[in-house]
């Protein structure tokens, strides 16, 4: 895909221009609604804020006509690179994907800051006549689709995991039940791609996934992780990042419905060799490659495997890689005479 280096605000500078096409009504509900000139607003407020009202129903048609209107000015210009993006992720995912996975994805291949409007690029996205949105339902999130793809395939697959589950009783793998939902309804629909069964799946709020490997109905409570050191490793895994004992607590009270003394969780990390001290109370998963012991004994471990005299650069990179600290601290400890010595300008080794 060619692609056109945009920004944040390149982005939305040429939608605003955009938006001029509009009528003063259009362009001041549109403009509200993405959060454009300060904040979005809900479609309760805009409408209450015209003198006389206007219907919630004629929000959202002044909402669907910007699409003909725009669509051709958006194609003809810089911007037609989100709509090409939005169209190849749809195709790679089977031709649905649930809006915030999208825009993420869309985020992540423009290389655009996390700080860009994703109503703005909803919009654009809209304006696409081939690219449809889903309208707002219970329980469901919203999602962009192709033409290809019909309500009716999308129900009948999510209506056979929901009794596949209750069958079960239990989480399942998520490749056993693509299987057993593909075995079911291959012969009503076509042959259905694993991939297609995730993405639909993915916009039913009372269907969990873990890990990309497990799933689960919502209002189930989770059977496993047993043991407080199970969860707290299933908190971490969830999270991705070394956390604070106190964010652990309230995490595993969050996602598994346990209520937990922050005291007994800060001394399951300190007696369990899984979990590494990385910063002041903070802690990471040992598997993640964070190794244990003071900044000091981190970096002494390093020389002494690297055999020679390092640059505080090269120590730094190497520090940095199991240990979240600042680099004012990694310096701080290299000036531990009793430990380190500097042989030569800016490079170190232990002291023999």
């Amino acid at each position: 895909m060619t692609t056109v280096a945009l920004t944040n605000k390149k982005i939305v500078s040429s939608f605003g221009n955009i938006l001029k096409s509009l009528s003063d009504k259009e362009r001041n509900v549109l403009e509200r609604r993405v959060g454009l000139l300060w904040v979005r607003e809900t479609l309760q407020s805009i409408w209450n804020s015209f003198s006389p009202s206007i219907t919630r129903e004629r929000v959202r048609q002044i909402e669907d006509a910007w699409r003909k209107k725009v669509g051709r000015i958006i194609k003809a210009s810089e911007l037609a690179v989100i709509q090409d993006a939005a169209r190849e992720m749809l195709d790679a995912h089977w031709w649905i994907l649930a809006t915030e996975k999208l825009i993420n994805g869309i985020i992540k291949e423009l290389e655009l800051s996390k700080g860009m409007n994703a109503y703005v690029l909803e919009i654009i996205i809209q304006s696409d006549l081939d690219i449809f949105k889903s309208k707002p339902r219970l329980w469901v999130r919203t999602y962009f689709y192709l033409p290809s793809v019909t309500r009716n395939k999308i129900d009948k697959v999510y209506k056979e995991a929901i009794k596949i589950l209750k069958r079960k009783k239990d989480v399942m793998e998520m490749s056993d039940l693509f299987d057993m939902i593909n075995q079911k309804l291959s012969s009503d629909l076509w042959k259905l791609s694993n991939v297609f069964i995730d993405s639909v799946l993915d916009i039913f709020e009372d269907l969990v996934k873990w890990e990309e490997t497990l799933i689960w109905l919502t209002r189930w409570k989770i059977l496993n992780p047993k043991t407080l050191k199970d969860k707290t490793i299933y908190v971490m895994k969830k999270e991705k990042v070394p956390m604070h004992f106190v964010d652990i607590s309230n995490k595993i009270s969050e996602y598994l419905w346990d209520t937990v003394k922050i005291s007994t969780i800060h001394n399951e990390l300190i007696r369990n060799d899984e979990f590494v001290l990385v910063w002041r109370w903070i802690y990471a998963l040992k598997k993640w490659g964070f190794e244990p012991g003071t900044v000091l004994e981190v970096i002494s471990r390093i020389l002494e495997k690297n055999g020679e005299p390092m640059t505080i650069e090269q120590i730094t990179t190497e520090v940095l890689k199991v240990r979240n600290v600042k680099k004012t601290t990694i310096y701080m400890n290299l000036q531990n005479k009793k430990v380190i010595e500097r042989v030569w300008r800016n490079y170190y080794q232990l002291k023999k």
